[in-house]
């Protein structure tokens, strides 16, 4: 899977966990500050990207996901 189709999938993910529209989310975007996203919509996003990346996240990979091209490296480095 390429890192567009990564970044799509994740764009809608985020779209629907947050209740976002796909336009308001950017690759440069801060997930818990403009998203106002909390612990649970990251666990939910999370969880989701493992369903649908077939990746596994580390408890304390969380930490480090703090924008959404951050998310991407993590899927695509362990695709």
């Amino acid at each position: 899977m390429n890192r567009e189709t990564i970044e799509s999938k994740l764009v809608d993910i985020i779209c629907e966990q947050l209740g976002l529209d796909k336009e308001e989310v950017s690759m440069d975007a801060n997930i818990r500050d403009d998203f106002e996203a909390d612990s649970l919509d990251m666990v939910d996003i999370v969880m989701s990207c493992e369903d649908e990346f077939s990746v596994e996240f580390p408890e304390d990979s969380m930490d480090n996901l703090i924008y959404v091209k951050d998310v991407v490296d993590f899927i695509e480095k362990n695709m």
